[in-house]
């Protein structure tokens, strides 16, 4: 079984490189890696790339797009296993038509993600990123006020995996927490207040946006949700970049009506912070680094592998997406009887 995983050398050595070992050891499997020294531009290449393979391991960075599953190239391919939760980038509707295996790894990144989320208010709060700039450039920085969290209130717009986990944080830090959730069936803890969308952004001091990124939450945070927030609060993004109308949020922070951004992802290739606003000094940007955590990184990677060695089984991989359309995985155990 021949294995092609994506990720450029940077994303295999902080992603996959301590899993690498562990797929060698597969018997009957052998690796193909990316072959271009950077991530893959496109569906061309990923096809030229993955020609003979029967198994994708791809980076959230690689997408599963149609004409990659339609391919000749690929008439081969048995499985495409995303290395992430997120499958939006794959058209698992392609993948299923052509018999194809579609997996995903499990949550490992929600302690990470979350952590972060609170490493960046805490950064913005008491002007971290832009004191310690100011000492790497040799200037004494001024002693800038800062604002304690205890008491505050925060807003968590989204009670999944991430925000369920944020919310303890914050709950314990001394916050008052408010949850929108818009999900009747979400259940949410008497810990925390359940309200509206304008109800939170109102009373918030801090606001989490941490909604699914789908077409009705894109620029879930525009002008008018902008407007709606306290003057002068923070808004801290470790979700999706398109969650946010960012010349909206540019506007506001010039106005002052926003006092200040925490980024770790965007509208930047991989999700990364866009350098229009990460490049302010009232920002606070780390490049997409949430789930980079050995935690996280090695449990993801991994995933790929206990999957491939279930296919090599005879088995169904776990967190497998499409399992009833895989036919050509069941032709290829018919096969190797």
């Amino acid at each position: 079984m021949r294995v092609f995983v994506t990720h450029n050398p940077e994303d295999l050595d902080a992603y996959y490189g301590r899993a690498l070992a562990d797929l060698r050891a597969v018997p009957g499997v052998e690796i193909v890696l990316n072959p271009y020294g950077r991530e893959i531009a496109g569906s061309g290449e990923l096809i030229e790339a993955a020609a003979g393979c029967q198994v994708i391991v791809a980076h959230r960075s690689t997408g599963g797009p149609a004409e990659v599953f339609a391919a000749p190239e690929c008439d081969g391919l048995l499985a495409f296993l995303r290395c992430a939760v997120d499958i939006s980038t794959i058209d698992v509707g392609a993948a299923s038509a052509a018999g194809v295996l579609v997996a995903r790894a499990g949550k490992a990144f929600v302690p990470s993600t979350a952590e972060l989320a609170l490493g960046l208010l805490l950064a913005v709060a008491r002007n971290i990123g832009l004191s310690t700039a100011e000492y790497h450039g040799s200037i004494e920085p001024p002693q800038r006020p800062g604002r304690q969290l205890r008491d505050q209130t925060a807003a968590v717009l989204g009670y999944g995996a991430i925000g369920s986990y944020l919310c303890d944080l914050l709950t314990a830090m001394g916050m008052t927490v408010l949850v929108h959730e818009p999900d009747p069936g979400v259940a949410t803890p008497g810990t925390v207040s359940r309200c509206s969308f304008d109800e939170a952004l109102a009373a918030a001091d801090v606001v989490f946006p941490l909604a699914q990124a789908t077409a009705e939450t894109e620029n879930l945070i525009d002008a008018d949700a902008l407007a709606l927030m306290k003057r002068g609060a923070v808004l801290i993004n470790v979700s999706r970049g398109e969650l946010l109308d960012e010349a909206a949020v540019a506007a506001a922070l010039d106005s002052g009506q926003l006092g200040g951004l925490g980024l770790d992802v965007g509208r930047a290739a991989d999700q990364r912070p866009s350098m229009m606003l990460a490049s302010r000094p009232d920002v606070v940007a780390t490049p997409h680094l949430g789930g980079l955590t050995p935690e996280n990184a090695d449990e993801q990677a991994r995933s790929s592998v206990e999957q491939i060695q279930a296919m090599m089984a005879g088995t169904l991989p776990p967190r497998a997406v499409n399992p009833d359309s895989a036919t050509r995985l069941a032709s290829y155990w018919e096969a190797n009887r």
